[in-house]
């Protein structure tokens, strides 16, 4: 079930496999909600970032189940929980700040909630709100901080 498409290029599977959850014996299965969320909303979204770019994209982190969520010491808010956000790198289009530039500037042809770029990857939701917000996350000792707009 897991490794039949949902798209033309992306099956459920890519979007809940966690290395982590393995490692720690963390059930990282959705629930119904969930799943449906990542095949109605975030699945199809990927597949217009994927469309974009014109090159395959690899998730890097899809949904992540609560207890999964916590190991990695993100807020219980996050949009992963709810199979809303995806983070990513496209190796073949270039570095992720060169497809974040790409998304802010297509940002009427993918619709997204929120992305940020994170340095070695992109961060990329589809919540129903849309509000097309942009960030740069900046990684300290001290831990995450975010400023508006690609820095």
């Amino acid at each position: 079930m897991n490794h039949a498409f949902v798209t033309r290029n992306f099956t459920l599977g890519e979007f809940i496999v966690s290395d982590v959850a393995a490692r720690m014996g963390i059930d990282n299965n959705p629930t119904a909600s969930v799943e449906a969320n990542l095949r109605n909303v975030l699945i199809p979204a990927m597949q217009s970032v994927r469309d974009l770019l014109g090159v395959p994209v690899l998730i890097k982190s899809g949904y992540r189940s609560l207890a999964l969520n916590r190991a990695l010491r993100s807020k219980d808010t996050s949009q992963h929980v709810n199979g809303q956000a995806a983070d990513f790198i496209a190796p073949a289009f270039g570095s992720p700040r060169r497809v974040a530039d790409v998304l802010v500037q297509n940002m009427a042809r993918v619709r997204f909630d929120q992305l940020i770029w994170e340095g070695g990857w992109v961060h990329i939701s589809f919540a129903p709100r849309r509000r097309n917000e942009v960030l740069t996350a900046h990684f300290t000792e001290m831990g995450v901080s975010y400023t508006q707009g690609l820095a």
